[in-house]
């Protein structure tokens, strides 16, 4: 894992991209895949802590995880590589990044990520009918704290 830079950008929104489509099949989204592209390109990459997995046989980036102070705003890895502690790795990172604690959100359809961050020790403390996120899923924010 490490810090993701410009050159990194592509790479990472088709991450996000393929990891949305699979995860979150009925999840609405609001922008189109070069809006993405270009969001991740033009603000996450430069403006936010985004971190970077690549894969060991050299095969690119597989898993991008984004840091907004105590926000783990993102986290997505590409769906074949799942279930290889990459996302582990990413929230043990994200803790020692922020040892007070940390926040995040994650729609409530997502069944997986939200067993995934609780045995990571996230509480889920709200909830949400999704009218605060640009999807208008309904949402939980869960709470990490040491």
């Amino acid at each position: 894992m490490r810090r993701a830079d410009g050159a990194d950008a592509g790479a990472a929104a088709d991450v996000w991209l393929r990891s949305f489509a699979v995860t979150l099949p009925t999840v609405v989204r609001p922008r189109s895949d070069d809006e993405v592209r270009d969001y991740i390109r033009d603000v996450v990459v430069p403006l936010q802590e985004t971190w970077v997995a690549e894969a060991a046989d050299g095969g690119g980036i597989v898993g991008v995880m984004v840091l907004d102070g105590d926000l783990l705003s993102q986290l997505y890895l590409d769906p074949d590589w799942r279930g290889r502690g990459i996302g582990d790795r990413f929230v043990a990172l994200a803790k020692e990044r922020s040892p007070q604690g940390l926040a995040l959100w994650t729609f409530q359809v997502n069944k997986p990520a939200r067993r995934f961050y609780e045995r990571h020790g996230f509480v889920a403390v709200e909830y949400t009918d999704g009218s605060g996120n640009a999807e208008r899923e309904p949402d939980a924010r869960y709470v990490w704290r040491p």
